[in-house]
């Protein structure tokens, strides 16, 4: 079994879309709890919070890696977790094979296809922070919060956001995102 989480219901069929990587591909997981994560785009929440007008496709934010073989989810920012996902529901979507899939080398258990994928179930999600609250309660993902993050991790979390925003010349949605959750951050950046 592979799963696909989407904000969207009803979905038959996984369609390929354009994503961070610019190709249109669907992405599944063998493990239900590592598509907890893709319930909520932090990006399209603040920006549709704050009324920032988006044109094209989302950029993607994923604060997420994988430590012996589970998903570890960091917090970026104070309160990221309940501010990303809390309230926020979806679907989870089931898929009994992935036509033309191929591994995915940089996410373990990770598949992607450049194919249509027929859907075989669907499970709605109401609130996308308890579903992963569960999943880390049950082992199955790791959370790291703000707050216990090491110092070595704060400064690694600086240097990135500081380069990111450099890279998104073009991408006004991320730069406002990356704006309002990292301030402190991004306010000597043009």
């Amino acid at each position: 079994m592979f799963y696909h989480a989407s904000p969207i219901h009803c979905i038959e069929v996984l369609e390929p879309r354009v994503s961070n990587h610019g190709k249109p591909m669907v992405y599944l997981s063998k493990k239900r709890e590592n598509v907890l994560v893709y319930l909520s785009n932090a990006i399209e929440k603040y920006c549709r919070e704050t009324g920032f007008a988006q044109d094209g496709p989302w950029h993607k934010w994923g604060s997420y890696g994988f430590r012996e073989g589970k998903l570890c989810l960091d917090e970026y920012w104070p309160n990221a977790l309940a501010e990303t996902y809390a309230g926020v529901p979806g679907y989870i979507y089931a898929v009994e094979s992935v036509p033309g899939g191929e591994p995915l080398a940089e996410i373990p258990d990770a598949v992607y296809t450049g194919e249509p994928v027929p859907v075989s179930g669907c499970e709605y999600v109401p609130d996308a922070l308890e579903a992963i609250l569960e999943a880390e309660e049950d082992g199955l993902i790791i959370i790291r919060r703000y707050a216990d993050l090491p110092e070595a991790m704060l400064d690694w979390i600086d240097s990135c956001i500081k380069q990111q925003y450099e890279e998104a010349r073009d991408i006004p949605t991320y730069r406002h995102f990356l704006r309002g959750k990292f301030p402190e951050i991004t306010a000597w950046l043009k």
